[in-house]
C-alpha cells in the first residue's frame, strides 16, 4: 500500500523524520513552525487527560527546527484535580529545538452560557485560492490549501483566510481537531504581513493559542493582523474559526529586523 503524504514519518516511540512538506518559507533547511507545534500538541494529547480539556497552549520555539530526525516527549508538570499544567519537548539530536506548555481545565457542561458568535464571511468554497510573495518558498505552503476570504495575503495589511492540509501530520494518522488548528495557528505573521519580505525578515520567537472548543471539518479560518513597534519587536494577532464561529485566539511575538 502507498504511504500516505505526511508532514512526519514515525521512526519508532517519541521519533519523527520531517519531510519536505514541512520545509518553511525562509529557508528549505528549516521548518515552517505550524507542523511543529501540531506535533507538540499530539504529543500533549498523549498523556491522559482525567476529563480536562486543553485551555491554553504555548510553543516557545528555542531554535530552528531542521529537516533532521525529531525526537518530542511529554509530561504532567503539575497535576491537578481541576487545572493541571502539561508540557512537551522537540529535539534534534541534543539539541532542544522547541518546548510547549498548556494549561488543561476541567470540562464542565457551559453550552447555556456559551457566547458563540457564529459564522462570519464567505465560505471557504466561495473564496479563491492564494497566492504567497514570490520570495517564499513551497514546502509547508504547498501542503497546505489556502483561499483567501479577505486581503491579499501576498500584500501588505490584515488578511482573512481558509486553510486546510493537503496532507497527514504523520505518516496515514488521521489529525485530531487540535492538531490540525496548530498546523495553521503558526501562519498569523504571513497571513497578515506588513513588510515586503525581500527586504524585511520577521519571525515568530513563540506561539500562544487561547482555546474555547475543537474546530469541526477540515478547514481552518484565520483572521489576522500585525502590528510592528519602532525596536524590532512585532506582534501577529489572530482570531481561528471553523464554518461554525470563533474556536480559538492567537499571538506571535516578532522579531523585525532588515535582510
Amino acid at each position: 500500500m502507498t504511504a500516505v503524504p505526511a508532514f512526519y514519518q514515525s521512526r519508532g516511540p517519541g521519533r519523527y523524520l520531517p519531510t519536505h512538506h514541512t520545509a518553511g518559507p525562509w529557508s528549505p533547511d528549516a521548518q515552517h513552525f505550524g507542523p511543529p507545534s501540531a506535533l507538540l500538541v499530539r504529543e500533549l494529547e498523549r498523556l491522559a487527560d482525567g476529563g480536562k480539556r486543553l485551555a491554553r497552549v504555548t510553543v516557545e520555539i528555542l531554535g530552528p527546527a531542521p529537516l533532521t530526525e525529531l525526537t518530542v516527549s511529554a509530561e504532567v508538570s503539575r497535576p491537578g484535580r481541576s487545572v493541571e499544567l502539561v508540557s512537551a519537548r522537540l529535539a534534534a539530536g541534543d539539541r532542544t529545538v522547541a518546548v510547549a506548555s498548556a494549561w488543561r481545565l476541567a470540562a464542565t457542561d457551559t453550552r447555556e452560557a456559551a457566547t458563540a458568535d457564529g459564522p462570519s464571511g464567505p465560505t471557504a468554497d466561495e473564496c479563491p485560492r492564494a497566492s504567497w510573495p514570490e520570495a517564499w518558498l513551497g514546502g509547508y505552503l504547498d501542503a497546505v490549501e489556502w483561499r483567501v476570504a479577505r486581503g491579499d495575503v501576498a500584500g501588505p495589511g490584515p488578511s482573512a483566510v481558509w486553510a486546510r492540509q493537503r496532507v497527514a501530520l504523520v505518516d496515514d494518522e488521521v489529525p485530531s481537531p487540535w492538531q490540525r488548528l496548530f498546523a495553521i495557528a503558526d501562519s498569523g505573521s504571513g497571513v497578515s504581513n506588513v513588510l515586503d519580505p525581500t527586504r524585511w525578515l520577521f519571525i515568530n520567537s513563540e506561539l500562544t493559542v487561547h482555546l474555547l472548543r475543537e474546530p469541526e471539518g477540515e478547514w481552518i479560518g484565520m483572521a489576522a493582523e500585525t502590528s510592528v513597534g519602532p525596536r524590532g519587536v512585532g506582534t501577529a494577532r489572530s482570531t481561528l474559526s471553523d464554518a461554525g464561529g470563533t474556536v480559538a485566539f492567537g499571538t506571535q511575538a516578532l522579531l523585525v529586523r532588515p535582510r
